[in-house]
């Protein structure tokens, strides 16, 4: 079985350095072999790549555009993940992925939005990343981020 560091090596995939946190919280909690990730937005580089509601109106966030954003919010999740167990080849399953879309009113498309971080986690994590998930939407973010995922995750 090829470890996780090897897979995210052939996958071009750079997990980024934690993001700060933007309130009173930390990004990661370990208890009883589970780390519990605070909500990751997609910062890229300490910034949002695009704020905004999701949806198929003119002047919104495209479901495109917000599951590359949620892959995004997923790898700084990983961040979150490696930075309180030092190591994403420890991680044994990904058990679950709550997904937060900020949609206009009549967008239902939120579960393809988050499939952008389930995907993700599947190909870095192959059986191991099959995991349960809720994918909600909601009328804004922090920041007015388009999307934020947390995880809940398994490992040695």
């Amino acid at each position: 079985m090829s470890s996780v560091n090897a897979t995210l090596a052939e996958l071009g995939i750079v997990i980024p350095d934690v993001a700060a946190p933007v309130a009173a919280y930390v990004p990661a909690v370990i208890h009883d072999g589970l780390v519990f990730t605070s909500g990751q937005l997609p910062f890229v580089s300490g910034a949002l790549p695009a704020t905004g509601k999701v949806g198929e109106t003119p002047g919104a966030v495209s479901p495109a555009d917000a599951k590359e954003f949620a892959r995004l919010a997923a790898l700084n999740a990983l961040a979150a993940v490696k930075s309180v167990i030092g190591d994403l080849d420890r991680v044994t399953r990904i058990v679950k992925v709550v997904g937060f879309v900020a949609s206009v009113p009549e967008f239902t498309g939120q579960p393809g939005v988050i499939n952008g971080a389930s995907e993700l986690l599947g190909q870095i994590f192959s059986d191991a990343g099959i995991h349960a998930r809720s994918a909600v939407g909601v009328a804004v973010l922090p920041l007015d981020s388009p999307v934020e995922v947390e995880l809940i995750v398994a490992f040695e």
